[in-house]
């Protein structure tokens, strides 16, 4: 039976050691657990809040508090394909991309149609629209699932899931309270990416 080598066995345990030790802050900062804790809570606080109404004028404050926010639904019309958006991007209207006035660049958000009661997930990535009354413009693939394309403008409750801080990260607004857990999750960690420390003002 042959003898173990003491000294690469101690390389090979010091080299294990210095990798967890690497790995042990990613660990920290890995996915956000909503299932319990702190942010879930304040997420239910804020959900059980009523909707607020949107500051009036064409740019409200940036409101990075989490809370619902009601008013009317528009969506994007065909000659805005290909247009630049706020966060510098080209609207695609394919996609799940929204406008809003007042919504941190970033915020991932819970729309939920009135009259219908069907809700979609969409992302802040935009500014307008600039229709008094109206807290979110939406692209043509998530007005039909809101079944609002016949409609045009439709009364709605934007519930934000994850939204962007000014200080880095994100938090959970009152749709984390209202969506599965692993959305949730994912939602926070899109924003947190996205947190800007400027953010650009209106475009149209």
């Amino acid at each position: 039976m042959m003898k173990k080598d003491s000294s690469i066995t101690r390389l090979t345990a010091a080299a294990i050691g210095a990798a967890m030790a690497l790995a042990l802050p990613v660990a920290a900062h890995a996915e956000p657990e909503l299932s319990d804790g702190p942010a879930l809570r304040e997420a239910r606080k804020l959900a059980e809040q009523p909707p607020v109404a949107e500051p009036p004028g064409r740019r409200p404050p940036i409101d990075h508090s989490g809370r619902k926010l009601r008013g009317k639904a528009s969506f994007y019309g065909e000659e805005f394909r290909g247009r630049k958006m706020a966060n510098g991007k080209r609207f695609n209207p394919d996609s799940t991309v929204a406008a809003s006035k007042s919504l941190p660049l970033g915020t991932v958000a819970k729309v939920t149609n009135l009259k219908t009661g069907k809700s979609a997930m969409v992302r802040i990535e935009d500014r307008g629209p600039y229709a008094q009354g109206r807290v979110v413009d939406l692209t043509p693939k998530t007005a039909k699932k809101l079944d609002m394309i016949g409609d045009g403008v439709v009364p709605v409750v934007v519930a934000p899931v994850a939204v962007p801080q000014r200080s880095g990260g994100a938090k959970a607004g009152a749709g984390a309270a209202e969506v599965p857990a692993s959305t949730a999750t994912e939602a926070l960690q899109q924003a947190a990416a996205a947190a800007p420390p400027e953010e650009p003002q209106a475009r149209r």
